[in-house]
């Protein structure tokens, strides 16, 4: 029998939830002129690419954006960034990621800037499933999704019409 997906979002919907994400950011930093959107790859990244480009459609803040790369099968924080962490030194920096689940990617992620100083750390997610296992909550959540463990939530962000947020 074939998995069945529910559609939860659709593109409109997370573009959408998108600027209302871009708007609640700029409401938070509304005494920066710059900040950092920092991305986990893979979708993670893609969802902080949108966010840049709509922070900077609302507001007037230059966002910079960086790639965390991090190993999630490893038992201990193994990340790699596209741009120098000293970048982030003393600016208020958003980790993004597609969806928060146990909480274990993005505490990883966080780990990342614990050697920098920072004005100030949020975090920010499409989905928030809410089955965490790490003390990790966002600040910035497009979607509260109330699921059961053995769901999976599936998020497409290729560019295109077919953007989409799906349950199975």
């Amino acid at each position: 029998m074939p998995d069945k997906k529910i559609l939860i979002l659709d593109n409109t919907q997370i573009q959408q939830k998108i600027t209302r994400m871009a708007y609640q950011i700029w409401e938070d930093n509304l005494e920066e002129t710059s900040i950092v959107i920092a991305g986990i790859a893979d979708y993670g990244y893609i969802l902080a690419e949108r966010l840049k480009k709509s922070i900077e459609d609302v507001s007037g803040i230059e966002v910079s954006l960086m790639k965390i790369e991090l190993n999630k099968s490893s038992s201990h924080l193994q990340a790699e960034t596209d741009i120098g962490i000293e970048v982030c030194s003393n600016k208020v920096v958003i980790l993004v990621d597609d969806v928060l689940n146990s909480g274990r990617t993005l505490a990883y992620g966080l780990g990342v800037f614990l050697d920098i100083p920072l004005k100030k750390l949020r975090t920010a997610v499409l989905v928030n499933r809410s089955h965490r296992i790490f003390p990790v909550t966002p600040d910035f959540t497009g979607l509260e999704l109330a699921t059961v463990i053995k769901e999976h939530v599936d998020v497409l962000l290729n560019g295109n019409q077919e953007d989409a947020v799906y349950l199975r």
